[in-house]
């Protein structure tokens, strides 16, 4: 089974402040009654984006060119509290393609890779150098590229951080466990046939 493999991901980001992002404010809970993951694009940050506009503001993902961004900006642990993997997967309906963080809850980090959805770590001085270029320039253009570990931004280049089990599935598009699975049944399916307590007769 061929997957897709990503080595650079690239477009318009959305800056979203903060440390120890939750996958509650993520994805609310309301929202996980859904049979398919496909509407969940629809709820991503849905609270804060409520009270946003509450207090007559308008959160970064309801702002002009927010629909056609592929990268998410944050702080330090995103994704952390429940371990819910409609968390990564509303990132990904959204549209948006790659996350830059400080750093991950480790079952977040895990989930998203499963999915094809990048995340990559950078420093907190980096990623407000980011933030601040972004704020100049709310269309630039964000560059993650997994092969020569940087992200670019203007003319600007700084380092990213990421395990390198994940950036090389990723890389390889070998990223999605269960795919691995299925494309290996055959020999799975040869292993077993040798396994005499699963073919014990009588």
């Amino acid at each position: 089974m061929s997957l897709e493999k990503f080595t650079t991901i690239s477009g318009a980001a959305i800056y979203i402040p903060g440390n120890d992002i939750d996958t509650d404010r993520i994805i609310p809970a309301r929202f996980l009654k859904c049979v398919t993951f496909d509407a969940l694009g629809e709820g991503l940050f849905a609270d804060d984006r409520k009270a946003a506009a509450t207090d007559g503001g308008r959160h970064p993902l309801d702002k002009t060119g927010a629909t056609e961004a592929a990268i998410l900006i944050s702080g330090a642990n995103f994704g952390c509290g429940s371990s819910r993997e409609h968390a990564p997967q509303a990132i990904k309906k959204f549209g948006l393609r790659a996350v830059i963080a400080e750093s991950y809850a480790e079952i977040f980090f895990g989930n998203a890779t499963n999915i094809g959805l990048v995340c990559v770590s950078a420093s907190r001085a980096d990623i407000q150098r980011i933030a601040e270029a972004l704020k100049q320039e709310p269309n630039l253009k964000i560059e993650v590229d997994l092969v020569a570990q940087v992200i670019r931004y203007g003319p600007e280049t700084v380092p990213l951080v990421m395990p390198d089990s994940a950036r090389n599935a990723l890389v390889n598009g070998r990223w999605d466990t269960i795919a691995e699975l299925l494309e290996g049944s055959g020999a799975v399916a040869e292993t077993a046939a040798g396994l005499p307590y699963l073919n014990k007769v009588g």
